[in-house]
């Protein structure tokens, strides 16, 4: 028996009328091939009573099984991720990311971000410090080992890390230096924002340090000191100033691909293990 919910993004909810492996199961319910469904398996796409799987495991009638039958694809294409390489040390290394590539897995697929291509480039494990959206390029910090990871965070949590980015942005930039809005506290986007405080909405704060006009558009250089999801695309398309190509938030849609003009060109902080002092910058 399968659920209707979630059809349209390809979700597929099952209870298995019979005992077997996954691809048997699944070949005997949906329009999938055997190479599909293995597909799927690899990417991380199928989940057994809520828990992603990694093999052809065995299932018991009248367990739950819910298939990504369409998972986004992120596929690395001709990118030479060693040649991202910014910085490495012991600890941690920095990585210009492209656009169009999550930082980490997803929901639906864990094999396709940018995280497993260092790890496959690197050969080694990494852990993910902070996020930049799909389709921002730019620094991005993965922790080699646990204790940096713990100790990184606590400096973002502290706001001790310093983050720069460079915005290309549609129509003038705000008048405001500071920005100061409140994000509906909600995991669906297009974020919401608001100048106004509301209970549990969360303090979004960014600094807007230089502005750069042209015949073709308007360059900001921002200082972001808080760090939620979207920030700096919410507030400037709640300015009316959007990111050039960042059609969520009001911008023309100007590329099939997911990208948009937003870099994270430098990061600068302290060592939390060492207390050597990192400025980056691309």
């Amino acid at each position: 028996m399968q659920s209707e919910r979630g059809f349209e993004y390809g979700v597929k909810h099952i209870i298995s009328p019979m005992s077997g492996s996954v691809r048997d199961v699944l070949l005997s319910i949906l329009e999938l091939s055997a190479d599909q469904v293995d597909f799927l398996i690899h990417l991380g796409s199928i989940y057994l009573n809520h828990s992603r799987i990694a093999d052809n495991v065995s299932v018991s009638k009248g367990d739950y099984l819910r298939v990504h039958t369409k998972p986004r694809r992120f596929p690395k294409g001709n990118v030479d991720f060693t040649k991202r390489i910014v910085f490495e040390n012991d600890h941690f290394v920095v990585v210009n990311k492209v656009s169009g590539i999550p930082v980490h897995g997803s929901v639906d697929n864990i094999q396709e971000n940018l995280q497993s291509y260092m790890e496959e480039a690197l050969k080694q494990k990494l852990y993910v410090t902070h996020r930049l959206d799909v389709p921002t390029n730019g620094l991005i910090v993965y922790a080699k080992t646990v204790e940096f990871q713990t100790a990184f965070n606590k400096l973002l949590i502290a706001r001790e890390i310093k983050k720069i980015y460079r915005a290309k942005i549609e129509g003038p930039a705000p008048t405001k230096k500071i920005l100061t809005h409140y994000m509906e506290p909600s995991p669906r986007a297009p974020k919401v924002v608001s100048h106004e405080p509301k209970d549990k909405w969360q303090e979004c704060i960014l600094e807007i340090l230089e502005v750069k006009e042209n015949s073709e558009h308007t360059e900001l250089r921002i200082h972001l000191h808080t760090g939620r999801t979207h920030q700096i695309r919410a507030q400037l398309g709640y300015e009316k100033s959007p990111i050039i190509g960042d059609h969520a938030y009001g911008a023309q849609k100007r590329w099939d691909e997911e990208k948009i003009e937003l870099t994270a060109c430098e990061l600068q902080f302290i060592n939390p293990i060492t207390t050597e002092s990192h400025h980056f910058k691309i």
